[in-house]
């Protein structure tokens, strides 16, 4: 499918297209194709129309906009924002509760089967529930929304880039991912609620601005103004910024998050929408903690609420303290990449199994949950008791709670350091490798296999058919073997075994997810303390510098490994040799400015493509000339209206009385209309339609000269969905194809010029001379 042919990512153009994808998707990354893995099924997946279509009908619209509607508008942007925080605030306080309580209640009956010295009975508890609890996860993702399992930032990040897969922003979508999500953390499964908390910040925002659903009758006409891509897009950000703030309560690093990490488009009117969105989450997330440190919220309803606050004192560091810092940041590189490389794996084999059967994905769901509960309750019988410190400042040991002192199978005034970190909930296992003043309360070897076990498990753990994050472990993770560095540096560092956890974090977080500016600042919001600053900094800088040597980050792996056609910020060199022409194929589908109805039929029924140009022929005009662009949607709206003309002459201004803008405005995922479902009789059929009042007369067009790398810098900033290609000499036809998403594609592009792929090895080849030994 290529621009040429006015194709689009949309839908399965060829039976031999699909068929080759499918046989070769889960071997390689295949980020040209028409369809995408969303939730391990395979989808078709569409791009969306961020540009505005400014057609007759749209400019009427525009001008007949009085004060009173620009103010209803722009009333209805920050009243939106206000819902889209005051809604995922409320969600991430439901979800730390029914995490905290429903994990606490197992761990609290597990616990006191301990006590009690029946071991076996504790082990099937402990089992049974996480059992119960992954199974209901799963069946709900699988049976009800495949969309919902993972973390879904890959999906909302390939949205924002202009890629929109069905399903990913529906309400049973959102339901599941809320509900699975509690499940699943509480099963103990080692996957976190910060990636699943995004996605549904975005399903929230996307929802809203559909303005409700005309089947079940449920519309607002205050929300017709967004019933286009673009505002949606901005609500979507703004919902990915408000899901990570509701997170880690962490306002600005939420609106760093969407602005390094998530968007592809930018401005500053968005800033500010994004800010006032996080700023919501974090009042009522403040005023949710003030009623949970009351007691109100339930046995263990307060943890998921508050910060990591164990650095209110200050802390000083020297030159000397530097080495260690860099140290750390240079492993975290290296676990970053391995570990991104090794979940990219698994993954691809998770795929295998569970394109076989839907029952597949639960019963590998809940094999990992067995084996999952197996390591929990086992691993701490590895390590040896502990005599409780006589100045702890709390209990000790912890009994029925979370703590730093588990007792586990310890007599009485010992504790098991092992289990207080792995028996535990990921927040508490994180709070107690942050505490300071803990130097003497972990052994290395307890230490050693806590991380041994996170780094593998959260790989597993990952792939499951359920909604799950990587935020959380990858934090567990590095922070496990940033306390053990500590211990190895010891009395010769100023900095305390917690401070090295926190920059073990930042150093995984580096060096998997690749960002420095959000992550700096949601660790300083997590953690409380300014003075943390230099030291996150320099971490986060030589982390991701070391990873960026091996491979991408992790959601962009999963995107490619899902099929998303992303495009990214940079071209890649090859891409400056080549002009648009050089890539853009044929045949072209065209338009007449006043066409006949059977005619447009004929290719809306024979073609997928989304976009047709629009040209005027002699007697409209004394030469071939370009008019502009047409969407498929749009045709069909006319059709379905029956806009038929009985001779072929233009009617002018007067068309556009009989329609409105709501008419064409852009309808909820899944909605629209298709070409199948009109039926029209053979008189119709002979009839015309004039295209031109419908027609955007301004598309975005460059010249077939135009270097591919200037093209893909324009495509991607502006939002585009086709691009118009016109001839250099004006003598040749008015159109010479239109490039969308699937062309500007490495893999499309080096297919057309395979002489491309082996320049490009051979620049690698030297400047990288060991690879040929390696490859």
């Amino acid at each position: 499918m290529s621009g040429g042919t006015t194709g689009d990512p949309n839908v399965e153009e060829d039976q031999s297209i699909t068929v080759s994808l499918l046989s070769a998707q889960r071997s390689v990354p295949n980020s040209t194709s028409q369809v995408a893995i969303v939730g391990a099924k395979v989808c078709p997946i569409e791009s969306l129309d961020y540009e505005i279509f400014e057609n007759e009908l749209f400019k009427q619209d525009w001008r007949s906009q009085g004060k009173l509607q620009i103010l209803q508008y722009i009333c209805m942007k920050w009243l939106l924002c206000f819902l889209i925080g005051l809604i995922v605030s409320l969600v991430g306080v439901c979800n730390n509760l029914a995490v905290e309580n429903l994990a606490g209640v197992k761990f609290v009956v597990t616990s006191n089967m301990m006590l009690e010295s029946r071991y076996g009975m504790a082990f099937l508890v402990f089992s049974v529930s996480n059992f119960v609890l992954t199974l209901f996860a799963s069946i709900i993702t699988a049976f009800i929304a495949p969309a919902a399992a993972g973390s879904g930032i890959p999906e909302v990040k390939a949205y924002l880039n202009g890629v929109d897969a069905p399903g990913i922003f529906s309400i049973r979508t959102l339901f599941v991912k809320i509900i699975g999500s509690i499940s699943a953390v509480s099963s103990s499964l080692l996957v976190g609620k910060a990636g699943p908390m995004v996605h549904t910040g975005a399903c929230i925002a996307s929802l809203l601005g559909q303005g409700g659903s005309k089947k079940y009758r449920l519309t607002c006409k205050w929300l017709r103004f967004f019933k286009n891509d673009r505002d949606r897009r901005d609500l979507v950000t703004c919902g990915s910024a408000a899901g990570i703030a509701a997170a880690f309560r962490a306002p600005v690093g939420g609106v760093l998050f969407a602005l390094e990490e998530m968007a592809s488009w930018w401005r500053s009117a968005l800033l500010w929408r994004a800010f006032f969105t996080t700023a919501v989450v974090a009042i009522v997330l403040r005023a949710f903690i003030d009623l949970c440190l009351s007691g109100k919220c339930g046995l263990f309803g307060t943890g998921g609420l508050i910060m990591f606050d164990v650095y209110s004192a200050n802390i000083s560091y020297h030159l000397d303290d530097v080495p260690p810092v860099l140290a750390l940041g240079v492993i975290g590189g290296i676990l970053g990449s391995l570990y991104n490389f090794l979940l990219d794996k698994v993954l691809r084999i998770y795929t295998l199994i569970n394109e076989k059967s839907i029952y597949n994905k639960i019963f590998l769901a809940c094999l990992i949950s067995i084996f999952t509960s197996c390591l929990l309750f086992g691993l701490p019988w590895l390590a040896s008791c502990r005599l409780c410190p006589l100045d702890a400042t709390e209990a000790c040991p912890t009994i029925g709670r979370s703590g730093n002192y588990k007792k586990f199978q310890c007599p009485p005034g010992y504790y098991n350091d092992l289990a207080s970190l792995i028996f535990n909930t990921n927040d508490d296992a994180i709070r107690n490798l942050f505490s300071k003043g803990t130097d003497s309360e972990f052994q290395p070897s307890s230490v050693l296999i806590f991380f041994i076990t996170c780094f593998f498990l959260s790989i597993f753990s990952y792939g499951v058919v359920a909604p799950a994050g990587l935020f959380v472990p990858v934090i567990v993770t590095g922070a496990s073997y940033g306390r053990l560095v500590g211990m190895l540096v010891g009395s010769r560092s100023n900095l305390n075994h917690g401070l090295y956890a926190v920059l073990g974090a930042a150093s995984f977080l580096g060096g998997s997810m690749r960002m420095t500016v959000s992550l700096c600042v949601i660790i300083l919001e997590l953690t409380n303390n300014l003075l943390l600053l230099p030291l996150i900094m320099l971490v986060l800088l030589v982390s991701k510098t070391v990873a960026d040597a091996f491979n991408g980050n992790i959601y962009d792996l999963i995107m490619k490994a899902k099929g998303f056609p992303y495009l990214e910020t940079h071209a890649e060199p090859y891409m400056r040799q080549l002009t648009v022409g050089d890539i853009v194929t044929g045949p072209l589908q065209l338009f007449n400015g006043i066409e006949k109805v059977s005619n447009i039929v004929h290719v809306l029924r024979t073609t997928k493509h989304n976009g047709f140009p629009v040209i005027d022929e002699p007697p409209l005009s004394e030469s071939p000339v370009l008019f502009g662009i047409i969407l498929r949607a749009h045709l069909i709206t006319l059709l379905k209206m029956k806009a038929f003309l009985s001779t072929q002459v233009p009617t002018g201004i007067d068309s556009l009385n009989q329609f409105s803008a709501e008419d064409f405005a852009k309808r909820g995922s899944g909605n629209g209309d298709k070409i199948e479902d009109i039926g029209l009789t053979e008189e119709e059929m002979e009839m015309f339609i004039d295209l031109h009042p419908f027609t955007n007369a301004s598309p975005y067009a460059v010249v077939e000269t135009m270097s591919l790398a200037k093209a893909l810098i324009l495509f991607r900033e502006v939002g585009l969905r086709h691009l118009l290609v016109i001839p250099k000499i004006s003598l040749r036809a008015p159109v010479v194809g239109i490039l969308t998403r699937h062309d500007f594609m490495p893999e499309h592009i080096l297919g057309l010029h395979p002489v491309l792929v082996r320049s490009r090895w051979k620049r690698l080849r030297i400047r990288f001379p060991s690879w040929g030994k390696i490859f």
